[in-house]
């Protein structure tokens, strides 16, 4: 019999203690020091398995063979396009987001659409009963004798179960609700999702399995559990957007199959989830005309440009400390622009309050949104509207210099497609660049940027 261990461990970072701490030493956080009761695997036991030989040899990395790996088309494009052009078998895929805002919807309506390429899936729910998922496969419309549903918490179980049907994909909803009955810890704890990925990454190597797990993400929007998870997962998704609102992103935060910079666009309906075909179309289909304060911005997440509307409001503030309010954009970025802006342009932004906000819910990473947001705010705060046809991007410094952004072209060509006829870009960027039908207006400063904008 296995002798048990009383440990204390951080349900945050995984950092283990031999006695309990008010505040994490490791990650200094207050509260998510919990006791935890671990029993080692006794000797001679099967333990956690591995990918160990006897046969193995270190080889010299140039008698390596590159092999081209062949991927599973899921039929979706934009799940495709996030993943790095498909399902590759043996994958181990970590997909996390809010409540609601469609994790099984997704995977479910792709393990349907698999059963057209021949792939049979097995789906383990360990959250809802085989009833619940019934009625979402009817809302769906999902059928298939080759897609198996099964309702199980046990990890045991769960790898008996595929390891004896050997599906082309498996889907586990969710990984912070199994347990493994080796461990005395409750399901959900550090030791238990720690031991659940190793066994279920295991799995996927060495029969070839798909694996896609589900996981929950903490009020911050992290992933629960340790972060140890994200590193032993091949790929992380993530879903973000308002659960309560229209459309949704998929983004992949980590990907060894792929770019980490691709995104998915899907629109919430009563069927389900649904790709956009051509998001930038959707994301401006209720933008106000000759309203000051709103600004087009040709972003680009990973190869995809992507036209977003980016929104700026200054109003008077009777508060001692006036509001610095962000959506869809790093609110500390925000406070700098506004910095820049008031030097630049001489603009006073120091008794109002500032709100910026991406129209759609989508959040922007991309620094070529620096120029929309500084002119955005400038309109509202003149009250001067910009130009319905003008897209403008570019980078800000700190002097009001415009700076050179990646892939003008590209950009310009989104735009030239959505029937813009005039961009605002910084004047290195437009160099060599010729689109057809959009008149292109170099800038190098944003004083400059502001005179073409509004006095032009």
């Amino acid at each position: 019999m296995a002798k048990a261990q009383h440990i204390y461990v951080c349900q945050r970072c995984g950092h283990q203690m031999g006695k309990w701490h008010g505040r994490c030493p490791a990650c200094e956080q207050y509260g998510s020091v919990v006791e935890e009761v671990v029993r080692a695997p006794a000797k001679g036991g099967r333990g956690r398995g591995g990918f160990s030989r006897a046969d193995s040899t270190p080889i010299a990395i140039d008698d390596l063979e590159a092999r081209a790996t062949p991927r599973l088309a899921t039929g979706c494009a934009e799940l495709d396009r996030v993943l790095g052009g498909g399902v590759v078998p043996g994958s181990f895929v970590l997909l996390g987001g809010d409540p609601g805002i469609g994790k099984s919807t997704i995977l479910l309506s792709a393990c349907h659409r698999l059963l057209a390429a021949g792939a049979a899936s097995l789906y383990v729910t360990a959250e809802e009963s085989l009833a619940q998922i019934k009625l979402r496969a009817d809302r769906l419309g999902v059928r298939g004798r080759e897609l198996r549903v099964v309702a199980e918490t046990d990890l045991e179980r769960i790898v008996a179960h595929a390891e004896a049907l050997r599906p082309a994909v498996l889907v586990v909803d969710s990984i912070q609700t199994v347990f493994c009955p080796e461990l005395e810890s409750a399901p959900g704890s550090v030791a238990q999702v720690r031991e659940a990925a190793a066994r279920l990454m295991y799995l996927a190597k060495g029969t070839g399995i798909a694996t896609f797990v589900i996981g929950h993400v903490t009020k911050e929007g992290a992933i629960a559990g340790p972060r140890v998870l994200e590193h032993m997962v091949d790929t992380v998704l993530y879903f973000e957007g308002d659960p309560a609102g229209a459309y949704r992103i998929l983004r992949a935060h980590k990907n060894r199959f792929g770019s980490t910079n691709e995104i998915g666009v899907f629109e919430m309906r009563g069927e389900g989830l649904v790709e956009v075909a051509n998001p930038s179309a959707q994301l401006l289909a209720e933008r106000p005309e000759s309203a000051s304060g709103s600004v087009v911005v040709p972003a680009l997440e990973g190869t995809r440009p992507l036209l977003v509307e980016v929104q700026g409001l200054v109003s008077h503030s009777a508060l001692a400390m006036p509001r610095r309010t962000a959506l869809g954009v790093d609110p500390q970025r925000v406070a700098l622009i506004a910095a820049i802006a008031e030097r630049s342009v001489g603009i006073d932004l120091a008794g109002q309050d500032v709100y910026v906000n991406v129209a759609g819910g989508v959040r922007l990473n991309d620094p070529a949104a620096d120029l929309g947001v500084a002119l955005a705010l400038i309109s509202s705060a003149r009250r001067r509207p910009i130009a319905a046809t003008t897209v403008v991007f570019g980078e800000l410094g700190l002097l009001g210099e415009i700076r050179a952004v990646a892939q003008a072209e590209l950009r310009l060509g989104e735009a030239a497609k959505l029937g813009f006829g005039e961009a605002l870009l910084p004047a290195r960027a437009s160099e060599g660049v010729r689109v057809a039908g959009i008149a292109l207006r170099p800038v190098q400063r944003l004083d400059q940027a502001c005179e073409l904008v509004f006095e032009g």
